[in-house]
C-alpha cells in the first residue's frame, strides 16, 4: 500500500462527509419527530398529518437521490452537494415561515429533492470510492454522522423550542446548516484514481463484482430496504411521542434517542468494520435481526430509567442496518454505476422511512397508542431478513456453479 493508491486525504473526506451527513440527514430523516406534538398543538394537525411532512421530505430525498447520484457520476461531487447544501439551509429557514401544512410538505419536499438529495448518495459513494482497502469502515464512520445528527438534531431541537418555539428553531437550524454546510462541501474532492486510471483499471469499472447482473442486484437490495426501513423509522420518528405519552417531557423524551443514536455512533463504525471482516450481506442481516428482535420492546417499557437501558441495547445493533446496506451496494455494484445504483436503492430506504413513519401516525390515531405501529415494524423487520438471506443465498449459489464451471 502507498499514498498514491491510499492517500491521507480520504480521511479528510471521510470525517467532512460525516459532518454533512449529521446535519442534513439528522433534519431529514427523524428531525421532524420533535415538531409532532408542538405543531399538533398549535394549529391542531392530527400526528397522521404532520408525521407526513416527514414522508414529503423523505419522497423528495428518494427522488432526488436518483438524479443527483447519476448526476455526481456524470460530473463531480463537490458540484453536486454545494447546490444541496444551499438550498437545503434556504428551504429549512421558508419552513420557519409556514403557516398551512401544504407549505411544510411543499418545502420539505424540496429540501430532500434539490437538498439532503444531492448529499447522501454522492458523499457516500465518493467515500467509498476512495478506498481500495477497509471500505467498510470507512463507510461505517462516515455514515455514523448520520447517526450523530439523528440524535443531536432532535435534541439541539427540542431545546430550541423549548426556548424559541418551534418557528424560532427551525429559522435557527436552516441557518446553521447554510454556515456549516457549504465550507465543508468545498472540503469534498474526487478520489486521484478518477483522474488517472490506467486502462485496464478503467475497463474494470464497469464489471460486476458478484455472478448477477448489476440492475438484478439493485432490485433486490431495493425491496429489502424498503422493509428494514419501514421498521427503523418507527422509533426514530415515534420514540419521543411515544416516551411523551408516558408522561415525560419533550427534554427527556428527546434525551432518550439522543443517548439511543449516540450508541449508534460506535454501532455503525462496528458493523461497517464486522462488514470487512465476514462480508457486507452477513453484516447487514446480524444488523438487520437484531433490530427485528427488538423493537417492538419500546412498547413494553414505561420508566424513563428502562428506556435508557434499552436504547442502549437497540442502538447498537439497528445503527448497524444502514452500514451493512451500503457497504452492500459498494459491494455488490461496478465503481462506475455506484452513485447511481445507491442512489436508486435510496428511493426505496426513504420510501421505507416515509412509510414507516407515517403508519405510526396513522395507526396511533386510529387505536389511540403505538402497539400496532410497532407490530408492524417487527412485521417489516422478518420480511426483510427473508429477502436479504435469498439474496445471499443466491449469490453463494452462483458463484460456486461458476467456480466448478472452470
Amino acid at each position: 500500500m502507498n499514498t498514491r493508491t491510499e492517500p491521507v486525504y480520504r480521511w479528510v473526506i471521510v470525517f467532512a462527509s460525516a459532518a454533512m451527513l449529521a446535519i442534513a440527514m439528522g433534519m431529514m430523516v427523524n428531525g421532524i419527530s420533535v415538531f409532532v406534538i408542538p405543531l399538533n398543538e398549535e394549529f391542531g394537525w392530527p400526528r397522521g398529518a404532520v408525521s407526513f411532512i416527514n414522508f414529503s421530505g423523505l419522497a423528495g430525498l428518494a427522488l432526488g437521490g436518483i438524479v443527483m447520484g447519476r448526476l455526481a457520476d456524470c460530473t463531480t461531487t463537490r458540484r453536486v452537494i454545494l447546490i444541496g447544501a444551499s438550498i437545503f439551509g434556504v428551504c429549512l429557514l421558508g419552513a420557519s415561515q409556514a403557516e398551512a401544512l401544504w407549505q411544510f410538505y411543499v418545502l420539505f419536499f424540496i429540501a430532500g429533492f434539490l437538498g439532503a438529495g444531492a448529499l447522501f448518495a454522492p458523499l457516500l459513494a465518493n467515500v467509498g470510492n476512495w478506498f481500495k482497502t477497509g471500505a467498510g469502515l470507512a463507510i461505517g464512520i462516515a455514515s455514523a454522522g448520520q447517526a450523530v445528527g439523528q440524535g443531536g438534531v432532535p435534541f439541539i431541537s427540542a431545546l430550541l423550542i423549548g426556548s424559541l418555539g418551534w418557528s424560532g428553531a427551525l429559522s435557527t437550524l436552516g441557518i446553521i446548516a447554510l454556515v456549516t454546510l457549504v465550507p465543508l462541501a468545498m472540503l469534498i474532492r474526487q478520489p486521484p484514481a478518477a483522474a488517472g486510471e490506467s486502462v485496464v483499471d478503467n475497463a474494470t469499472r464497469d464489471v460486476s463484482p458478484v455472478p448477477l447482473p448489476t440492475n438484478v442486484i439493485i432490485i433486490w437490495l431495493s425491496a429489502a430496504v424498503v422493509l428494514c426501513c419501514t421498521c427503523m423509522s418507527v422509533p426514530l420518528m415515534h420514540l419521543v411521542p411515544l416516551i411523551q405519552d408516558r408522561g415525560f417531557s419533550a427534554e427527556e423524551a428527546s434525551s432518550v434517542l439522543f443517548l439511543m443514536l449516540t450508541v449508534a455512533i460506535v454501532g455503525r463504525i462496528a458493523f461497517g468494520k464486522l462488514a470487512d471482516v465476514i462480508g457486507a450481506i452477513p453484516a447487514y442481516m446480524t444488523a438487520s435481526f437484531w433490530q427485528t428482535l427488538f423493537v417492538f420492546g419500546f412498547t413494553q417499557l414505561h420508566g424513563l430509567s428502562s428506556f435508557y437501558t434499552f436504547a442502549v441495547i437497540y442502538g447498537f445493533g439497528y445503527a448497524g442496518v444502514m452500514t451493512g446496506l451500503l457497504v452492500c451496494v459498494r459491494a455488490l455494484t461496478p465503481v462506475s454505476k455506484r452513485a447511481s445504483a445507491l442512489g436508486i436503492v435510496m428511493v426505496f430506504a426513504w420510501l421505507g422511512h416515509g412509510i414507516g413513519g407515517f403508519q405510526g401516525g396513522y395507526f396511533f390515531d386510529l387505536f389511540g397508542d403505538y402497539t400496532v405501529s410497532y407490530a408492524n415494524a417487527a412485521l417489516a423487520g422478518m420480511i426483510n431478513l427473508i429477502v436479504v438471506g435469498s439474496l445471499y443465498y443466491t449469490i453463494a449459489l452462483r458463484s460456486r456453479l461458476e467456480a466448478s464451471a472452470v
